[in-house]
């Protein structure tokens, strides 16, 4: 027995480390890489990363929840490009800034729970059920926006991803200061709450988790509507950098934001994964673009290597749980 709890500790441990490993051998990798060693990393481009992460890590972060709680979510691009079509729209019919911002996520909230609704109700798998939500979100945004670009006049939403924010003590855009805050109170909701708990119940065993009197179906609801708010937020933040509303955005978005949770240690047969294994994915996604861009590698070579790195992740998950216990 003692022998099983210190593999389990060990296990757990590599783990956690395994996703800082990764980050860290990205880094070293392109930082000594002499056409861009002396840019990589410089406080210009790292400013700039983080606030290109912006967009995926905040879809990331409610796909954890998913994740963790045993499902999957492919409409979330369709989602974002839903929320910011909507922000443009309201934003454009002269609807005060503020008022848009919360139309577009709440959007991506009720898309969420619309998706958490027909999953408990219908009992089908949720990849069949997102991905129809796919299609008519990204139809509906097309409706919307009569299948073109929505302008909107500048506001103060314009500012929130600004690479050169106002006031300039911020630092960085406000935008990165959002996602910082809403990662470090999802960590909390996760680690420190019944909530929380239930979620990882229900990803390890959902009809273990059933009989010790947790409503799944609920929580369940909760986790997707959760996940399509930060899709709404998300969205708002896609407007926000472009300053129009395109439902033509974010195609295959729900890739990079699912990579993210699986290379962060996320199981994609539920039960595992974390808010800060997450980020630390996206920030892996991120730094490799960005080297492979600053690098003037073809697009096709980034998705090459992200599949790579994807399908290595996936493989190692896999091959963890089929260990004995």
């Amino acid at each position: 027995m003692r022998i099983v709890r210190q593999q389990t500790r060990l296990q757990t441990l590599i783990n956690l480390l395994a996703p800082f490993l990764g980050l860290i051998l990205i880094l070293a990798i392109f930082s000594s890489m002499p056409d861009i060693q002396s840019r990589f990393l410089r406080l210009a481009n790292l400013k700039s990363v983080a606030t290109q992460s912006v967009i995926v890590a905040l879809g990331a972060l409610g796909m954890t929840l998913v994740i963790i709680g045993g499902g999957i979510d492919l409409s979330a691009a369709s989602n974002i490009a839903l929320s910011s079509v909507v922000t443009a729209y309201a934003i454009n019919a002269g609807l005060p800034p503020l008022l848009a911002v919360g139309l577009g996520i709440l959007t991506g909230g009720a898309v969420g729970f619309v998706n958490g609704a027909l999953i408990t109700r219908l009992r089908l798998v949720p990849f069949i059920i997102t991905m129809g939500m796919m299609g008519i979100a990204r139809g509906v945004a097309k409706w919307i926006a009569d299948n073109q670009k929505i302008d909107a006049p500048l506001t103060w939403v314009n500012e929130l991803m600004a690479k050169s924010p106002r006031p300039s003590w911020l630092m960085l855009a406000p935008g990165v200061w959002l996602m910082i805050v809403f990662a470090v109170a999802m960590a909390v909701v996760l680690r420190y709450t019944v909530f929380g708990r239930h979620v990882f119940a229900i990803g390890s065993n959902e009809a273990a988790a059933r009989l010790c009197g947790v409503r799944t179906n609920r929580a369940k609801i909760i986790v997707y509507a959760i996940a399509g708010l930060f899709c709404g937020l998300s969205g708002v933040m896609e407007f926000s950098r472009l300053t129009v509303g395109d439902p033509t955005v974010a195609v295959g978005l729900e890739l990079d934001i699912i990579a993210a949770v699986v290379i962060g240690g996320g199981s994609l047969s539920g039960g595992e994964g974390s808010i800060l294994g997450s980020m630390i994915g996206v920030f892996i996604m991120a730094f490799l673009r960005n080297g492979c861009t600053m690098m003037g590698w073809p697009n096709y070579i980034q998705e090459i290597i992200i599949g790579v790195i994807i399908v290595a992740a996936v493989s190692l998950d896999r091959i963890r749980h089929r260990r004995p216990t």
